[in-house]
């Protein structure tokens, strides 16, 4: 396939979260429509794609990703011609649209599980993971926890019982069977027929389990969410599982059969060594990679992760991606700037006082990030407003929290919503431009200032920055090689990547500029006016003399 349209290889792909971006009928919530209103934006800053979020019909436990119905839209979001009109103005605008597929588990009010509550003894409920409990039916059938907290099982009023990896409102499917199988290809026939460019399978690394009696206990001490350890090598019961490949090849079988290409992307969190075989040619085209998520602001460390993506992209073909936030992580702006082996539940549950976090730390870390994610070979997927600098909302009154985490955890943990605060899209207003009226999580006061329209124009703004730097990312990268050169300065980054030279200075003083042309663009000024990196900065330059 020729790179043009292999165009996922080294695309920008812009997560839309729906409930937060834009909300066009004034009740708080975001939705298509707003969405549609919005495109703009996201084309003028230079984005290759968006990916949106589940708008499927749901319950909205957890936020969307408990689907009740695939090929249909909430109300609270739109309807199916308003998901056409977003496909529409997307396409128009140049943008391609990735859409989210939950196939792991449904909500408990999809048709096939009240079917299966409703008739014990029928074929659906089969189509789920049900079993009889321990102790004469009173006990769980295993000690297995659920990723938001608690067992990973819930009894019915017949006395079974179902598994549920995420909420209980969210039972898992089992995908030996071949009604979950047909389904799911007919659900992505349905939007690949409506004109969607590609699909993010959601916890990809999930859907096979090791149903065979007895089922196995993982003991004490087993980690208690979706992160796959080392050592495991496709044999837990639930994660990472060898048998998850055979449901990935039938996607991209049904994938495959549309022209133009379509890209798929798998959400896996297995261990480094297996995330290739995601990848491989006849599976998935990309998996995310969160190695950024837990690398911490250091040369060496950051040097090692890219190093490291790099290769395990190699191993399989495929081009490495890079990810700095989403909806389910604290925002990289507040989360750099965290001392090291900071705890972020921790620190969340105190409402990000302790420490409290410098804003104009905040900023610089934020701005030089992402002059270093830009810059690197592969994809980069970015998240709705880290073009504006968003920070963490860490302190989230409990009484607006709506995770299920939140609950699962008895208050322990303060969950997502941190990271999912709508977006300012103008400098006033009761909800900065959000909806009509105030949004469905309150913004903080210094929204205002990061808001678009007052970003917007301003030279030395964070999203002017973005835009810079996409706008030259398209001009120079090119190419999926990376080059270091072999002078840096301790705690210095300094690499090239096709015509684009970027330098990082993660250290405590500013730096000399390796190259005396001037600088194409800087996340922060150059101390004095002279050819100087500062700390926590970034510099782009032609890509000549690294040293390499």
């Amino acid at each position: 396939m020729s790179e043009s349209r292999a165009w996922w290889r080294t695309a920008v792909i812009y997560q839309i979260y729906v409930r937060s971006f834009a909300d066009s009928d004034g009740d708080g919530v975001g939705d298509l429509p707003g969405i549609t209103a919005r495109l703009d934006h996201v084309a003028a800053l230079g984005a290759d794609a968006v990916w949106i979020t589940p708008f499927y019909p749901s319950p909205m436990v957890d936020g969307g990703y408990d689907v009740a119905d695939f090929r249909g839209v909430d109300p609270r979001f739109g309807a199916l011609a308003d998901a056409d009109a977003l496909l529409a103005r997307a396409h128009e605008l140049g943008l391609r649209v990735i859409v989210d597929i939950v196939p792991n588990h449904t909500s408990d009010q999809h048709a096939w599980f009240r079917e299966a509550l409703a008739d014990p003894a029928g074929p659906a409920r089969a189509r789920y993971v049900f079993r009889d409990g321990r102790d004469g039916g009173a006990a769980p059938p295993t000690d297995w926890q659920s990723v938001f907290g608690g067992p990973a099982w819930r009894r019915v009023a017949d006395g079974q019982w179902y598994l549920h990896l995420f909420a209980p409102e969210q039972p898992d499917l089992d995908w030996s069977h071949p009604d979950v199988v047909e389904d799911f290809h007919g659900v992505l026939r349905f939007w690949l027929e409506r004109g969607v460019d590609g699909f993010r399978f959601d916890v990809a690394h999930g859907m096979a389990k090791d149903l065979a009696e007895p089922l196995r206990d993982l003991g004490p001490g087993q980690v208690h969410h979706r992160i796959v350890g080392d050592g495991w090598a496709g044999r837990h019961p639930f994660w990472d599982r060898e048998e998850v490949h055979d449901i990935l090849r039938g996607f991209r079988h049904v994938t495959d059969a549309y022209e133009p290409p379509r890209m798929t992307v798998a959400e896996s969190w297995a261990a480094l060594d297996r995330r290739a075989l995601y990848t491989r040619p006849d599976e998935l085209h990309q998996a995310f990679n969160f190695d950024f998520l837990g690398t911490r602001w250091e040369a060496g460390a950051l040097r090692a992760t890219i190093d490291r993506s790099i290769a395990l992209a190699a191993g399989s073909g495929s081009a490495p991606t890079w990810v700095l936030s989403n909806h389910d992580v604290v925002r990289h702006a507040s989360r750099l700037c965290l001392p090291d082996g900071t705890d972020s539940d921790a620190w969340l549950a105190g409402g990000g006082a302790r420490p409290a976090l410098d804003p104009a730390a905040v900023r610089r870390r934020a701005r030089a990030a992402a002059l270093l994610l830009l810059a690197l070979p592969g994809a980069a997927y970015l998240y709705q407003g880290e073009e504006l600098g968003l920070p963490e909302v860490a302190d989230l009154p409990d009484s607006v929290l709506q995770d299920p985490v939140h609950a699962r955890s008895g208050g322990a943990r303060k969950g997502r919503d941190g990271c999912r605060v709508p977006l300012p899209w103008s400098a006033s207003g009761p909800s900065l431009g959000f909806s009509a009226g105030p949004g469905w999580l309150p913004q903080p006061d210094a929204f205002a200032a990061l808001s678009v329209e007052a970003q917007d124009g301003n030279p030395e703004s964070t999203l002017t920055l973005y835009r810079a730097a996409l706008r030259l990312r398209r001009a120079l990268a090119g190419g999926e090689r990376l080059t270091w050169a072999t002078t840096a300065e301790e705690g210095v980054l300094d690499f090239a990547v096709g015509g684009l030279r970027c330098v990082l200075n993660t250290g405590p003083d500013p730096v000399a500029l390796p190259d005396a042309t001037e600088p194409l663009l800087l996340s922060a000024p150059a101390p004095d006016g002279r050819a100087r990196l500062a700390p926590d900065a970034a510099a782009w330059l032609p890509a000549r003399g690294t040293g390499a």
